[in-house]
């Protein structure tokens, strides 16, 4: 199980509002989520999956691809931090769960 936090950044739009790529970019990620491949948290920042890491990266690559598809937008930035831990199988929540309990 892997987790992956991205942000999906279009270049040069006409406005300072990035709101319509990630509601997009949700559309998708509900689409994996619907199918039981990932699970998936929208956050002020950006968004966090967690799956199946050949998995996360093919849908890494499609919702990178997702600005491209209006006419006006040449140039995508993704930014993507992985976490990838072997030795135990533990979903976001979990996680937090971990760090409340010293809390």
């Amino acid at each position: 199980m892997a987790i992956i936090d991205f942000v999906v950044i279009p270049v040069g739009t006409q406005t300072p509002s990035i709101s319509k790529y990630v509601a997009e970019v949700q559309t998708i990620l509900e689409k994996y989520k619907q199918q039981g491949d990932i699970d998936y948290t929208l956050t002020p920042m950006n968004t966090q999956v967690e799956g199946d890491l050949s998995t996360l990266l093919s849908v890494i690559e499609e919702v990178h691809e997702v600005p491209f598809k209006h006419e006006d937008i040449n140039r995508v930035s993704t930014n993507i931090r992985i976490d990838d831990r072997r030795d135990k199988q533990r979903k976001m929540i979990e996680k937090i769960d971990s760090v409340n309990k010293h809390l």
